[in-house]
């Protein structure tokens, strides 16, 4: 039994709950090229990771140049995600053991909280994919929840109190950089999982924990 009492779970989505991280990249990259002739890389959005979709999308639009409207490119970019996603394509994703993890922490009385920097309608998408119903959480925040997207701590902070919860009594789990500095900044520990980022890079954004996924990561109750 560990020492620390945490009373809620926060959990971002992408690369902690589904692995969506190359899905999304590869519906931006078909929208950049059907809808703006734009050719971009993979590799391009990788600076963007966990700071929602505007700033996903609209940081690669800025390092071409490339004068978008952000609105309009984000639904295309969803569409061609939502199509991919319910074919089962490949760079979609459950993460082991997220699901269980989710409703372990429920069972044992912890209070959780979605709270990705996506859209909502991403982040319905991937519930759906992964057979997760939204009312399987006490709260759900998405990027349009908050005014400042992570390494900011609103969505924490705000995550936190609408679970009525100090943030230090709260649990962040993470795979980014940017949402780990999110989470210590709103004074939460953070739980980093290693599917999008090294865990050299996790621990210096202050990361307490690492994991390699939700299947091999302690419950809330074993950390110390």
């Amino acid at each position: 039994m560990s020492d620390i009492i945490f009373k809620a779970v926060l959990f971002d989505m992408d690369g902690v709950l589904v692995d969506s991280e190359r899905l999304i990249a590869e519906s931006a990259v078909r929208m950049f090229k059907e809808r703006y002739g734009l050719s971009v890389r993979h590799e391009d959005f990788v600076p963007f990771v966990g700071a929602g979709e505007n700033r996903y999308i609209g940081g690669v639009a800025e390092k071409y140049g490339l004068a978008i409207d952000i609105e309009k490119a984000k639904a295309w970019t969803y569409e061609i995600y939502g199509k991919l996603a319910k074919a089962h394509a490949a760079g979609m994703r459950a993460i082991p053991g997220a699901v269980d993890y989710v409703r372990q922490c429920r069972a044992h009385g912890l209070k959780t909280a979605l709270a990705s920097a996506a859209d909502r309608v991403k982040v319905l998408i991937n519930l759906e994919y992964l057979g997760l119903g939204p009312d399987e959480f006490d709260v759900l925040l998405t990027g349009g929840d908050v005014a400042h997207k992570k390494p900011h701590p609103e969505m924490y902070l705000k995550a936190a109190e609408a679970l009525g919860v100090l943030p230090s009594e709260c649990l962040v789990v993470e795979d980014a950089v940017n949402g780990t500095i999110a989470g210590v900044r709103a004074g939460a520990r953070v739980l980093g999982i290693t599917s999008s980022f090294p865990e050299a890079e996790l621990r210096k954004a202050g990361a307490s924990w690492i994991a390699a996924d939700l299947a091999r990561a302690p419950l809330p109750w074993e950390l110390d």
